[in-house]
């Protein structure tokens, strides 16, 4: 997208543009290596069945005004560009308002995709793998397909050198996309670009994989731990592996106890722990069940109570002292008033 982004200031606004596009690049992202500007060019080889039987027609635009905004492009009427804006009796009639909304579109489209095929791909490959999906090579090849430029109202003399140019073919495509966004809504638009652009977006995460020095199959990953069941995270079963108790933390969650630590400084408390590793309240019989089994060791759980000026002001358990201390923390903090929003 950034490139697209300089490519574009560099086409409408000239070396001014360069001069800001250049000190962008330099200072914000001078650790982008060169390789990036290849990928971006980089034709891919989507995979859409034989023949091409599994590629999506282009959708009908029903809006006639849209329609025709959509491929007229501004050298058409030939308006100054160095306004700040139009009047609002006498708004600008080309594209390129729709070439900058389907860009926005396209993004969120694409970046949505990639997040559903590839859910553990980080962030940098993903960025990469965008990168090369909405390149003008990628962009204007399926502008191509779609017979986008052909469509485009031009100034007759410039017709022929604008039709072939690369950037041009990429711009109708997002504008289409633009267009077709205020025209039917996001729904439509994601369901078409999610047909059109999957095949895509394997090739290119194909590709940015056996850059990182990976096959380009990547493996089949291991259940994990959680499973996500109708979008929420499921916990496994905590009677699994040896029966672990499901109410036991084993860490601190929360930063209740930071927080408890703050209020009663603030406060001036004396503050004192007690720790033990039987709970004074339990019985014999519920004690000796008070173990977490994880794998073949066993390992007894701790108990803490938190006293504020000679007061207990709350009673916590854990696998460590810490984490003892927390659940106490948490109980301390409701008695100190201090409302917790998790």
């Amino acid at each position: 997208m950034l490139f697209r982004l300089v490519a574009t200031s560099l086409k409408r606004f000239g070396s001014p543009a360069l001069c800001v596009s250049h000190r962008y690049l330099c200072t914000s992202l001078a650790c982008i290596p060169p390789v990036w500007g290849a990928l971006v060019d980089m034709t891919l080889k989507p995979d859409f069945g034989p023949n091409d039987i599994d590629f999506p027609p282009l959708p009908d635009i029903n809006n006639t005004d849209i329609r025709q905004q959509i491929f007229t492009h501004r050298s058409l009427y030939g308006r100054p560009t160095h306004l700040f804006e139009d009047h609002p009796d006498d708004l600008s009639p080309d594209n390129e308002k729709y070439e900058f909304l389907g860009d926005a579109v396209l993004g969120l489209s694409i970046t949505r995709l990639l997040m559903e095929l590839y859910p553990g791909l980080h962030v940098g490959p993903a960025t990469k793998v965008r990168a090369m999906v909405v390149g003008n090579a990628t962009l204007s090849e399926i502008s191509l397909r779609y017979k986008l430029p052909s469509r485009l109202h031009l100034h007759a003399a410039q017709a022929v050198t604008l039709r072939a140019s690369q950037n041009i073919q990429a711009d109708v495509f997002e504008s289409f996309v633009g267009g077709l966004f205020l025209d039917q809504g996001l729904d439509i638009v994601t369901k078409w670009l999610e047909k059109l652009f999957t095949p895509y977006s394997k090739a290119a995460y194909q590709i940015i994989r056996r850059q990182h020095g990976l096959s380009a199959t990547p493996i089949t990953p291991l259940l994990p731990r959680f499973h996500h069941l109708g979008g929420k995270p499921a916990a496994c079963n905590g009677r699994q592996n040896g029966g672990v108790l499901d109410d036991v933390p084993t860490a601190p969650a929360g930063g209740h106890l930071s927080l408890f630590n703050q209020h009663v400084q603030k406060r001036n408390d004396r503050v004192e722990w007690k720790f033990s590793d039987r709970d004074e309240e339990e019985s014999a019989k519920e004690q000796e069940s008070a173990v977490i089994a994880k794998g073949r060791k066993v390992t007894p759980l701790w108990f803490a109570k938190v006293l504020v000026n000679g007061e207990d002001y709350g009673q916590g358990k854990g696998t460590t002292k810490q984490a003892a201390k927390s659940e106490a923390a948490k109980q301390g903090l409701h008695k100190l008033g201090v409302a917790i929003i998790i």
